[in-house]
Order: structure tokens, then sequence, then C-alpha cells
């Protein structure tokens, strides 16, 4: 019977996956870094350049951990009905697409003065939608469309189960929430207003948390093992 120990000890990279990493970030670094001297921009919010990294890299992390189980044509259409779903409800709430909430802006592409994962970002304002398509964004929600999808397939036939019923449900609302909190649904320069709110910070937590529950899939009694840990 597996222990807690040896289920957090399965999310440890190996050798060969750390040089991958080291390769990502150091990819990254330099990218961060020719943007920074191109633009000049003055920092204020350091975590705001850094923000897009961690979804980037957190969702990654994520896919290349999990792999959904061979099964049945049904049970992958429904599991891909109820993935895109989430991916629209996550979209939503998380300031993808919206509503209009002004006049007519039309469709446009941001480049310049955008830092790298905020953009290149999609834009556009029309009378009655409008969306703001920001890569990390996009990696993100389609990453947790994804871990869901597993997720479903799993507990279709497995009493790994529980999860689904205790902590991927619970996990699975908490960027929902966090995009009702946030508020980011309504602005149309969204770019500008997603980038200045400081509610980006509380949406890369629960990011970053419901990735890991949804890859590590916490049983009930890893639950009683965390408790008697601390």
């Amino acid at each position: 019977m597996s222990t807690i120990e040896s289920r957090l000890a399965s999310l440890r990279p190996s050798r060969e996956t750390a040089v991958w990493w080291a390769v990502v970030l150091n990819t990254e670094l330099l990218v961060l870094l020719a943007y920074l001297v191109v633009e000049t921009p003055i920092i204020t919010r350091p975590l705001f350049y850094l923000v897009p990294f961690v979804w980037i890299n957190v969702a990654l992390w994520g896919v290349f951990r999990v792999s959904p189980r061979a099964t049945s044509t049904r049970q992958r259409l429904a599991a891909l009905a109820i993935a895109g779903g989430y991916f629209l409800v996550l979209g939503y709430f998380g300031g993808l697409y919206g509503p209009s909430a002004g006049p007519a802006t039309g469709l446009r592409v941001a480049f310049d003065s955008i830092p790298p994962g905020w953009g290149p970002a999609v834009i556009y304002g029309g009378t009655v939608v409008q969306f703001a398509l920001l890569p990390f964004k996009l990696v993100g929600y389609a990453t947790l469309a994804y871990l869901v999808y597993a997720t479903v397939i799993d507990a279709a036939s497995s009493v790994v189960g529980g999860v689904l019923g205790l902590f991927s449900c619970v996990s699975c609302t908490l960027p929902v929430i966090a995009g009702v909190v946030s508020g980011f649904v309504g602005s149309t320069s969204a770019v500008a207003a997603a980038a200045y709110n400081q509610s980006y910070l509380l949406s890369t937590v629960v990011f970053v948390v419901t990735v890991i529950l949804l890859v590590w899939r916490p049983t009930m009694s890893d639950v009683r093992g965390l408790r008697e840990a601390f």
C-alpha cells in the first residue's frame, strides 16, 4: 500500500527531466532578458514579469506527469465533453472571453510593450462579445482541462476515486472561484486590466495548487497522513 511519502516522491523529476527543465528555464530567462533590454520598461512589479512563466512551467510539468489511461471511445467522449465544458467555464470566469462591456474596438494582436507570456495577445472587442487571449492563460486553462479529462477517465472505472468526489471537484472549482473573486470579466482593454490587477497573484497561487492536486490526486489516506504529519 503506497504511503504519502512514496506518492509525493513520485512527483520528483528524474535527472534527465532536470536537465530538460534547465534548458527550458534558461531559454525563458534569455527571452525575458531580451525583452527587458529592447523595451527597457520601468519595473515596479517584478512578479508581474514572472507570473506567465510560472503558469507555463507548471502547466508543462502537469501535462508531462499525467497520461490518460486507455479506455473506451464512449468514456473518452464523455471525458472530453466534461473537460471542454470546464475549459469554457474557466475561460469565462478567467477573463478570456465574455459579453461586451463597451464600444466595439475590433480585432488586434498586441505585441509591443507586453512582456513575454502576457503577449502576443489576441484582443477583440465587439458589440456582443469580447475576448483577450493571453498566451499563459490559454496554456494554463488548456492544461487544467486536460488534467480534468485524465482524472475523469481514471475515476470512471476505478476507485482512485474518492478523488473525484473529494479533491478533484473541489480543486477544479478553485480557479473558477478565483476568477469570480478576481473579477477579470468585463474589460475592453483586457490586457491592461488583467496585467495591473493584483488578483493575478491569487489566480497564480490557485492555478499551481490546482495542478498539483490534479496530478497528485490525493486519497483519504493521504489526507489522514498529512494530518498526522502536522
